[in-house]
């Protein structure tokens, strides 16, 4: 039987987070398999994994902010806003003029803090029920509402340049639901040369590290983290007595304990140190918002 926990990979370039999930299904021996956040197949970096039961985590995971490394490519766009798209447009000589390394840097922090994007449009967002990706691939024009994102960090690291380019190497650190192709792209267009991403790596979700990621072809045997280990990555933790595990377990609220919770969401452990659940208040009792299997080995 496989074991309930949470699986860190280091996806590599070229394959689709489905693969991976698909790799994992077959190294443990189960169907129960889920990640909190795609990566497109251009990108690298880390997946969060969930197997078996742990998979009830992964609601709470898909939320955390994260944080990226990338290649920022100015003078050009493309039909997706990254690499892998056809070319739009190549910038001329004289729309270079104006931009200079404090323009560059007066375009970042524009894009800095809480800003309001318009996802990419071959992004995996539904529309009436279908991926925006698979709309415009069936050659279907989509526009998506713009969403309020934070960027908290947008650092400009490294820069090349070409005759015909600007490279930008840079960290970003942003809350869930951030398109960093979407930053690329409005970078360029503030800029008047255009933009698109050529590199991505996801390099935390939350409090997990790509550092503590397996590669892909160490799917065998690899270590997995306890949910009660990765939920303490996630949120605040309340040990609970064994009264107490068991009535949560059995759907009964710990009444009038409403205090106890440090959190809007806060995991619950018992004596032995698993992980009883997620709780959260009900006017001022505490309740179970998810419960995890017994069984957790």
């Amino acid at each position: 039987m496989a074991s309930h926990g949470i699986l860190l990979v280091d996806k590599p370039g070229g394959l689709t987070s489905h693969d991976v999930v698909a790799r994992v299904r077959r190294a443990f021996g189960t169907r129960k398999v889920g990640h909190a956040g795609t990566l497109d197949p251009m990108a690298t970096g880390l997946l969060v994994i969930g197997i078996e039961g742990a998979t009830r985590l992964l609601t709470y995971i898909v939320g955390a902010d994260k944080t990226y490394t990338a290649t920022i490519r100015l003078g050009s766009r493309t039909t997706t806003d990254d690499a892998e798209g056809d070319l739009v447009d190549t910038a001329d000589a004289g729309a270079w003029a104006s931009v200079d390394d404090e323009a560059v840097q007066n375009g970042i922090r524009s894009l800095t803090g809480a800003i309001s994007q318009v996802p990419s449009s071959v992004s995996a967002i539904k529309v009436a029920g279908r991926r925006a990706y698979d709309l415009v691939r069936a050659g279907e024009s989509v526009e998506l509402a713009a969403r309020e994102v934070t960027v908290s960090r947008f650092d400009l690291i490294a820069q090349r340049r070409t005759a015909d380019f600007l490279d930008l190497d840079v960290i970003v650190d942003c809350s869930s639901g951030t398109y960093i192709r979407a930053l690329a792209r409005d970078l360029g267009d503030a800029l008047g040369v255009g933009g698109h991403l050529t590199a991505l790596r996801r390099t935390r979700v939350g409090g997990f590290h790509v550092e503590d990621a397996v590669g892909i072809d160490d799917l065998d045997g690899a270590p997995t983290l306890s949910p009660a280990a990765a939920a303490e990555r996630v949120m605040p933790v309340l040990p609970v007595t064994a009264e107490e595990a068991r009535d949560l377990r059995h759907g009964k609220r710990l009444v009038g304990q409403r205090d106890r919770l440090t959190a809007s969401e806060v995991a619950a452990l018992d004596p032995d140190g698993a992980l009883v659940g997620i709780l959260e208040a009900r006017g001022k009792d505490i309740k179970s918002a998810m419960n995890m299997p017994e069984v957790q080995a």
